[in-house]
């Protein structure tokens, strides 16, 4: 049995916060206040995202409120300080995430875009929910007896010769005791067992093939 993957709509918050174009700074702010967020999607249309407008989007108004941001030497960097509505303040393209994506997968993109949420959309770029990071920890809930079954069922069962290895978890940390007579399947089980979702460590004691944590 592989391994589960869990995918971003497993996690997501499908009922999501949005706003359209003319939606103005003030409602933007109430809104991201009201629902507690830190970025709102950009609609257009039947519901296609366009943009995103996050805190960082809205800071520039504060950051020069006693300059004026538009004189020529601050146009660039201070452009979105004189935006009134959200298609002046927002973000475009917006970094989104399709609902079939890994886990893995939005975590990379939020940090490689160093964004906090994430849109998701279907393949029309239509709004089927947001995903944030605290979604995304959300794997690391699973009970400790739902991960021993998928490690014991779904990595050790697969090997081949098979081998005798005991499989304990304990708040999310595997161990794996027993005799491993091949050094060269001791890293190999180790990346099997980390990509278990919701497995915080994994830790081995398999005879003279490795003893420190993996």
């Amino acid at each position: 049995m592989p391994a589960t993957r869990y995918t971003v709509s497993d996690v997501m918050t499908q009922t999501a916060v949005a706003i359209g174009r003319e939606a103005s700074y003030k409602e933007i702010v109430e809104l991201m206040h009201q629902w507690k967020v830190s970025a709102l999607p950009v609609l257009e249309g039947e519901g296609r995202v366009v943009g995103v407008v996050s805190e960082a989007d809205l800071l520039p108004k504060e950051e020069f409120r006693k300059e004026d941001p538009r004189l020529p030497e601050q146009l660039e960097e201070a452009s979105k300080a004189v935006g009134v509505l959200a298609e002046e303040l927002m973000s475009s393209p917006a970094v989104t995430v399709h609902p079939d994506a890994t886990i893995t997968e939005a975590a990379r993109i939020m940090a490689r875009k160093r964004v906090k949420r994430l849109p998701v959309v279907n393949g029309l770029g239509l709004l089927e929910g947001v995903v944030s990071r605290s979604d995304l920890l959300k794997v690391f809930l699973r009970p400790d007896e739902e991960i021993e079954d998928e490690v014991r069922n779904g990595v050790l069962a697969e090997l081949a010769p098979p081998v005798r290895i005991d499989c304990t978890v304990e708040e999310g940390v595997v161990t794996l005791k027993g005799d491993l007579h091949n050094r060269a399947l001791a890293p190999l089980i180790a990346r099997a067992v980390r990509a278990v979702e919701g497995v915080v460590d994994v830790r081995m004691d398999l005879g003279h093939a490795i003893g420190t944590s993996a």
